[in-house]
């Protein structure tokens, strides 16, 4: 949230030179606010822990926000989970006339199979491709950065060598960037895949800049120069189980994984329910609220300029 003050107070001069955004007392009795929209995809097969992971960082905010929930129609679901798409989520038929102020893009357990191959790909591009016209910010996950970053800029995924798997340091790049404001030096951020972003592909691109990135993991954070579009490369909303019960899933489907890095073994398959990365998360989601959508959206969603 801005910071309201009396106009010449000195210390307005120096917060804006760091980007801090200082509201003067005469426009803040002039200012309209209203509810910011949201539209949340998701795409991951932990349905209900990823609303639950979802909504809870984007409740630490003095923002009210509008949410709601749009389902990729060939997305493969379970009796249960159909039930609950039903009741809770949209088609995009349903939601395509709408305006947002942002849409979060998740994860999806399809990142071995080539984009063009996924079911649902096609949707996904009618949807990206909207959201240029019909949202202000996006955040994109995991394999929802990949596809974004692939569909908005060709950047193709790499094949690691092994899964990446567990809880990784990042540095810093760039601290005067309004996403990293608050963030310490370096921070925690788990993940969760098989493929990745190269760092040389990201270079290529003029209007991407790296945010965040390990010589362990590689590239974490993303964002675009007109701070509309951030691309995280992990799952910084996985809770502090979510990394245990994937490992375990896979060990007793007999896939051999490797236990996930930085996670303490207690036992054959008792992963310790440590988080060193809650507080990174929460700052994230805050400051992507505060500065990709609160600062930037119109008071009119029709009224977007792209």
């Amino acid at each position: 949230m801005p910071i309201c003050v009396k106009e010449g107070l000195p210390a307005i001069e120096t917060l804006a030179r760091e980007d801090i955004f200082i509201m003067t007392e005469k426009r803040a009795i002039h200012q309209d606010i209203r509810v910011l929209n949201l539209l949340i995809v998701n795409l991951m097969p932990t349905v209900i822990a990823t609303e639950t992971q979802l909504l809870r960082l984007l409740s630490n905010t003095a923002l009210q926000l509008n949410i709601e929930f749009l389902k990729i129609s060939d997305q493969l679901t379970g009796d249960k989970t159909a039930d609950h798409f039903k009741q809770f989520y949209h088609s995009f038929k349903e939601i395509k006339n709408n305006h947002y102020d942002g849409i979060i893009i998740t994860g999806a357990p399809v990142e071995k199979q080539e984009f063009e191959a996924v079911a649902y790909w096609q949707e996904l591009c009618d949807v990206l491709e909207w959201a240029k016209t019909h949202v202000f910010s996006s955040l994109y996950i995991c394999w929802g950065a990949q596809a974004a970053l692939y569909y908005h800029y060709g950047i193709k995924k790499s094949v690691p060598s092994a899964k990446i798997s567990g809880v990784c340091a990042y540095d810093v790049n760039n601290r005067r960037h309004p996403i990293v404001r608050g963030f310490d030096d370096f921070f925690y951020a788990p993940h969760s895949h098989y493929t990745a972003i190269a760092r040389e592909d990201v270079l290529t691109i003029p209007q991407l800049e790296i945010l965040a990135e390990s010589s362990e993991a590689g590239v974490y954070l993303i964002s675009d120069i007109t701070n509309r579009q951030l691309f995280v490369t992990g799952h910084c909303e996985y809770d502090r189980v979510t990394l245990k019960n994937e490992y375990i899933r896979d060990y007793l489907q007999g896939l051999k994984p490797d236990v996930p890095k930085n996670y303490q073994l207690k036992g054959e398959l008792g992963i310790s329910d440590q988080t060193t990365w809650s507080s990174h998360a929460t700052l994230l989601f805050a400051n992507w609220l505060n500065y990709y959508v609160y600062q930037q959206t119109p008071y009119h969603l029709k009224e977007l300029s792209f």
